[in-house]
């Protein structure tokens, strides 16, 4: 795979809305306005969306 393509896929919606959540709660548990394990439990489910739609649309692909 070319690193374009690699590129391509990168920036995808699901990818930066992932990168951008994760930057804003990591900023949020720093300067205190959350605590460790509200962060962590927002980012665990955020990810796990993230990756189970990930994978739901990799099998979708695969039966096509």
């Amino acid at each position: 795979m070319k690193i374009k393509d690699k590129l391509a896929k990168l920036i995808d919606v699901k990818s930066i809305m992932t990168l951008v959540l994760t930057g804003v709660f990591a900023y949020l548990a720093t300067v205190g306005k959350i605590n460790a394990e509200q962060f962590l439990v927002i980012y665990s489910i955020c990810t796990a969306f993230y990756f189970g739609t990930k994978i739901n649309d990799t099998n979708n692909n695969k039966k096509e």
